[in-house]
């Protein structure tokens, strides 16, 4: 993971994020260089977990990302620099899953295919039939646990750290250890038996 950003730079995002908010004309602009790199190494950090033969790039998924975050309306809801990567990981993770849902319509028949979360980890190869099983799992999660389900989101979607998604969150260390472990055993049996864990 790289380091986080110094903070003459996350003061900067949190300028231009409140700028945009506002509605401040060409705040936007303003902001995707401040955020660009970050969102490019998140996207990289996400296709590396996709299977060989995976056609989208990193670029195209920060492109699209960014399409999504930078429409008027969403970009009036950023409430600080923590929702604004949230809803940057949260765009990514339906950009996959889209993605991931047309090839699946394309070349599976819609069939989908349950996937073992083994040990401690969410797998790191994740065919997009797994991706699937896992984000319906995780809209699952999500009703009961929306907190804990954005933890999720960050570290698996977004390819944060556990100390760079309690950041993001506001909790500690400890608390985001606590979550994650949650978290896995309950999507680890709800993959493993289809029902609540």
């Amino acid at each position: 993971m790289s380091e986080p950003a110094p903070p003459h730079e996350r003061l900067e995002i949190t300028r231009a994020l409140a700028a945009a908010a506002t509605g401040e004309p060409h705040a936007t602009d303003q902001l995707v260089p401040l955020v660009y790199d970050e969102l490019r190494r998140v996207a990289a950090g996400q296709l590396a977990r996709e299977r060989a033969g995976q056609t989208l790039q990193a670029t195209a998924l920060v492109h699209e990302a960014l399409v999504r975050l930078l429409n008027p309306e969403t970009a009036a809801g950023w409430q600080n620099r923590r929702h604004f990567f949230a809803a940057a990981a949260e765009a990514m993770r339906r950009i996959l899953i889209e993605n991931a849902r047309r090839k699946d319509r394309l070349r599976h028949g819609g069939g989908l295919v349950r996937v073992e979360l083994t040990e401690d980890v969410i797998p790191v190869e994740a065919p997009h039939e797994d991706l699937l099983a896992l984000n319906e799992a995780l809209e699952l999660f999500s009703q009961a646990e929306p907190d804990k389900a954005e933890l999720v989101k960050l570290r698996f979607f977004a390819g944060l750290d556990e100390q760079e998604a309690a950041d993001i969150l506001g909790i500690s260390r400890t608390t985001a250890a606590r979550h994650w472990a949650y978290a896995r055993a309950w999507l680890f049996a709800r993959l493993q038996g289809g029902g609540q864990p």
